[in-house]
């Protein structure tokens, strides 16, 4: 019997990696959903509904058809600066929408895996575990911790893969990522700032998914860190890059995050620790220089 698994954000960096890793096994059914059309760029292995999370009748409807044994909901408006001006339709994406899922997923009597973030902590002392508070600095951290919280008391088997700053290639995607912005900035002999005051766990959107699928598989429940091993600022992100494509590290200077002017608060200190996901789950993500390889080999292969 295979495991009918359905998810949201299908067009987004995990969707697509979630799709390419879930059609590749021989036990799940697929489902993708995103709003409008497919923009994957295949569409064997799969099949493809339109479904716009903030329409709550059309997640009803659509869940409500597919009937799926697991929901991963990795659709979310995720952009820090623009959530913290577009309040409303932040909230309505990240939260009313978590409800609507949750609601159908009742429904359907489905496990519900949600796609969290480490911006839900103040990052005054991370790296975190599964047990630590959230306390959110930002309009975009508060969307994401209400949103935990919807899932927490939804009276559903439930799961949360929280996540740190994500990076990968994938199709048609406007969005660059720090080891590109590096490695373009560099290659055409600009100086570039990095932050030596903010720490992160980058994680490699394949890893991600692999985490994702780990716990759909199992139907896992709890709080789960899915994130890169290393807790590293982007400055050593920045010099990690440089170092791996032979780039010249001098056009690289160091600043404070104070000299940067954002929107939205960042916290200062998070990362992961991933004791729980590895023994559970048997979790194992990349090295941040072994997902630069990733990168690059993705970037070599014809489009």
């Amino acid at each position: 019997m295979k495991k009918r698994i359905l998810l949201t954000g299908a067009n987004g960096l995990l969707g697509q990696k979630l799709v390419g890793l879930l059609v590749k096994q021989p036990d799940v059914e697929l489902i993708a959903t995103a709003r409008g059309a497919n923009r994957l760029p295949f569409s064997d292995g799969y099949t493809y509904r339109s479904m716009d999370i903030t329409d709550r009748q059309q997640v009803l409807d659509v869940i409500g058809d597919v009937q799926p044994d697991a929901v991963i909901h990795g659709a979310a408006m995720t952009d820090v600066d623009k959530c913290e001006v577009q309040k409303d339709d932040c909230w309505a994406q990240n939260v009313h929408a978590t409800e609507y899922i949750v609601d159908a997923c009742k429904a359907a009597d489905a496990f519900l895996l949600h796609v969290s973030t480490d911006f839900i902590f103040d990052g005054a002392d991370g790296p975190y575990d599964e047990t630590a508070e959230g306390n959110p600095i930002s309009f975009y951290g508060w969307s994401k911790y209400a949103a935990e919280k919807v899932v927490i008391h939804s009276g559903l088997h439930w799961a949360i893969a929280r996540t740190v700053l994500v990076y990968g290639i994938a199709h048609d995607m406007s969005r660059s990522n720090i080891i590109l912005w590096v490695k373009k900035s560099l290659e055409d002999g600009k100086n570039i700032k990095v932050v030596t005051d903010q720490w992160r766990s980058p994680t490699l959107a394949e890893d991600l998914a692999m985490g994702c699928y780990l716990i759909a598989d199992k139907e896992a429940e709890g709080i789960f860190n899915i994130s890169g091993k290393e807790v590293l600022t982007p400055y050593d992100m920045a010099i990690k890059t440089a170092d791996y494509f032979g780039l010249d590290k001098s056009l690289i200077a160091q600043a404070d995050a104070s000299t940067f002017t954002q929107v939205a608060r960042r916290p200062p200190r998070t990362g992961f620790i991933l004791d729980k996901s590895h023994t559970v789950l048997g979790y194992d993500p990349h090295s941040f220089e072994e997902g630069i390889a990733v990168l690059a080999a993705q970037l070599n292969q014809p489009a």
